[in-house]
């Protein structure tokens, strides 16, 4: 390995974001390193829902067909609450040209990423980096050092981007100012065999009380179960044994008492992932971009964490690679199109934002009277297709919506190519 590695991009960070990102840019003739911390891409637990819009994405980048045979298609949600069902929504009722999300398992995701970027000379992937420093120079931000198996070595860019998640290191050397936003609750994961009792193109969300859970077939052949606790509960939850976690279960759902007693045995059979969302009110600073979750930490609700580092990286990709020109770029000219990113995706981020806060704030209901209310909102929703469709649209369409919209608007299904692919 060199001591010193130039480049016009450095991605640190090897999630969605940043590989979506690497092979855009890398397929646009830019020079680009992708730094990972990982030697693989086996990450257990990370989030697998990839919503339609997103799913649309992977198939206009070409990656989609060879992606099949690894995911499941989701056909249905469903909400019960109090062992009652009060909103089912069927996805084939939504008119867009790709209705379904999918559960598509992180390590098939990532290795086809890498492996199509590295089809390009100008893609350079370093696994098993760790950024340990931002380099600087009298312009701003210049690069990153990074730390490998075989020492140091000083990644020179005239962009460097954060996608290293939602405890984003790079993020912390910068000095960008962020407000992290604890919600009221965090969330244990674990996987279970599917029951034979459901079908495996279901979400299923299950409410009792101010006890939730989601229930998401997953790849190819579990259910992943989150299960919502108190914020901060996990330590008086394992004081009272691995028993109360069962029963927490059987409340939610029976149908997966026996799996849940003989498979999760002990806490190291489950893991906690603590809820927050993060609002950092300016993404750049000169040659710096946060993206995904570094820039806009999402809860897990309906997926939207990988949905919106997908879409960061497709719609920065041709903004930056015109403006790209190592060592020569123009500062203010790059400075002035992270500006222009940051302010076209905000709406959409704060339109998720608002809906998962919302349905947390649904979900952690508990007092008779409020649970009462919770449920007659969602028989309100279920009764009315508008309604329902106007709702999940805000998490799952925003793009395909806006699409639509830009075609009739233009009155022939002949701009659909052009204005359907405009994130």
């Amino acid at each position: 390995m060199p001591d010193e590695l130039s480049v016009q991009v450095c991605v640190v960070g090897g999630g969605p974001a940043g590989l979506t990102l690497g092979l855009e840019l890398a397929r646009l003739g830019v020079r680009v390193a992708v730094v990972e911390q990982s030697g693989h891409f086996n990450r257990s637990f990370r989030g697998e829902s990839v919503s339609p819009d997103s799913v649309w994405l992977l198939d206009r980048l070409g990656m989609l067909g060879r992606l099949r045979g690894t995911y499941h298609e989701m056909r249905r949600m469903e909400i019960t609450d109090g062992g009652r069902v009060v909103m089912n929504a069927d996805f084939d009722d939504f008119p867009y040209p790709y209705p379904y999300p999918v559960e598509l398992p992180q390590p098939a995701l990532l290795t086809a990423l890498a492996e199509e970027a590295a089809q390009h000379s100008c893609f350079t992937l370093l696994k098993r980096a760790t950024a340990v420093e931002l380099l600087r120079d009298a312009s701003g931000i210049a690069g990153v050092r990074v730390a490998g198996p075989e020492g140091q070595i000083d990644v020179r860019a005239a962009l460097t981007v954060a996608a290293d998640g939602r405890f984003s290191k790079v993020r912390e050397m910068s000095g960008l100012q962020y407000t992290k936003i604890p919600l009221d609750r965090d969330v244990v994961w674990l996987k279970l065999p599917f029951p034979a009792e459901w079908d495996d193109v279901t979400y299923r969300v299950r409410i009792n009380g101010g006890n939730h859970g989601l229930f998401i077939p997953t790849y190819p052949d579990d259910v992943r179960v989150g299960f919502n606790i108190a914020k901060g509960g996990l330590k008086a939850l394992r004081a009272e044994g691995i028993g109360a976690l069962h029963r927490r279960l059987d409340d939610l759902a029976p149908e997966l008492s026996a799996a849940v007693r003989s498979e999760i045995r002990s806490w190291s059979d489950t893991s906690m992932l603590d809820i927050f969302t993060t609002v950092v009110p300016q993404w750049s600073m000169p040659g710096l971009l946060l993206i995904g979750d570094a820039a806009h930490t999402l809860s897990p609700i309906l997926g939207q964490g990988v949905n919106h580092a997908i879409i960061d990286a497709v719609t920065l990709a041709p903004m930056v690679a015109p403006v790209l020109d190592y060592p020569r770029t123009d500062k203010a000219e790059l400075a002035a199109v992270l500006q222009r990113f940051q302010q076209q995706r905000e709406p959409s981020i704060a339109r998720s934002r608002g809906l998962q806060l919302r349905q947390e704030r649904m979900f952690a209901l508990s007092k008779p009277l409020a649970v009462a209310g919770r449920r007659s909102l969602y028989w309100l929703v279920d009764r009315s297709p508008a309604l329902k469709q106007r709702v999940l649209a805000g998490a799952y369409f925003q793009l395909q919506e806006r699409g639509a919209a830009r075609i009739a608007a233009a009155g022939t299904a002949a701009a659909a190519p052009a204005e359907v692919g405009a994130p």
